[in-house]
């Protein structure tokens, strides 16, 4: 090829690789999930390529610390399950505030009011039961009844974040509070282990009630486990799988691009098609769970729950009598 037709190809390539955009994003996401997240932006953004890491919000915290003593921090966006954990980061300077323009559409309760991070859904906790049972409570009061002594069984907030959130969410609650938790290890409540653990035991009959997240519950309820789900009517808790960019990020607008994208109707739309609800206001609710605007999110302030954590834990440890 002469020189000049070898040069001017050369021109046309260079531009096209200098405008290539990426992101690396570390999430605990679900495997399929974060593979149907990552390919919907890609297609609704073919210019952008993503590189991501899956694994539990501890671990990626972990993995995140040891990046950060050694000066490379690899993540641009991060995708976890709990609005805490990154009150925690932005508290320490670790996360950019970004002012996405589709927050508009969000409960100002649902986000940084300093564009720290956005919550992309709504996985809420309330109460399962196993359909064999007569008495169908409707409220967190009832499960401290004494009728309903030995049978209820909770994830421990001493193993699962969604369950340290409750705690602090119930405790700070007018009529529930630390007496609640209090009447509830009076009730020989178990409390042990997370989610899954709870969701087992009461679809096989050992325990009647339980407390566990949304999902767990209803998606099994639709596939025939003889279970249902109560959204109590004091309220939920909730944890919202929040996103945020890291401020060390290289490629900030690749990664304002994944924000708004996650928190855009589409975005939205995709976490429906998943089986969650959608923390946006105006989008419909996955098939067999109540609308958006039905359910009653009791209030939650991060920075006090990330304030509380040690002190929470090690009062629950007393009442309950776990060393």
């Amino acid at each position: 090829m002469p020189r000049s037709l070898f040069l001017a190809a050369l021109a046309l390539i260079v531009p096209t690789l200098a405008s290539a955009e990426s992101l690396t994003l570390y999430t605990s996401q679900p495997n399929e999930d974060a593979q149907k997240t990552v390919d919907a932006f890609k297609a609704a953004n073919p210019g952008i390529e993503v590189n991501w890491v899956r694994d539990g919000t501890t671990k990626l915290m972990a993995r995140l610390s040891a990046e950060t003593a050694a000066g490379s921090v690899q993540p641009d966006v991060l995708l976890i399950s709990d609005t805490v954990t990154l009150e925690g980061m932005a508290q320490q300077g670790q996360l950019a505030a970004y002012k996405s323009p589709e927050a508009a559409a969000y409960d100002p309760a649902l986000y940084s009011a300093k564009g720290y991070y956005y919550s992309t859904k709504l996985i809420t906790t309330g109460i399962v039961y196993n359909t064999a049972v007569k008495e169908v409570p409707t409220s967190w009061a009832d499960l401290a009844k004494p009728e309903m002594a030995g049978k209820v069984v909770m994830p421990s907030p001493l193993y699962s974040g969604a369950a340290l959130i409750h705690l602090a969410t119930l405790t700070g609650a007018e009529g529930l509070g630390w007496d609640y938790y209090k009447a509830l290890a009076a009730n020989k409540t178990v409390a042990e282990g997370g989610n899954g653990g709870v969701f087992k035991a009461v679809a096989a009959g050992e325990k009647p009630y339980g407390v566990l997240v949304d999902y767990m519950a209803l998606r099994a309820k639709a596939e025939g486990a003889p279970v249902d789900f109560v959204f109590p009517k004091e309220g939920v808790s909730y944890v919202t799988e929040p996103v945020a960019i890291l401020a060390g990020s290289t490629h900030k607008a690749a990664a304002e691009k994944f924000v708004d994208f996650l928190l855009s109707k589409a975005g939205q739309d995709l976490v429906v098609d998943m089986g969650y609800i959608p923390a946006r206001n105006g989008v419909a609710s996955p098939k067999g769970f109540p609308a958006r605007a039905d359910i009653k999110l009791m209030a939650f302030d991060p920075a006090k729950a990330l304030a509380d954590a040690d002190a929470n834990k090690a009062r629950f440890s007393e009442i309950f009598g776990i060393q």
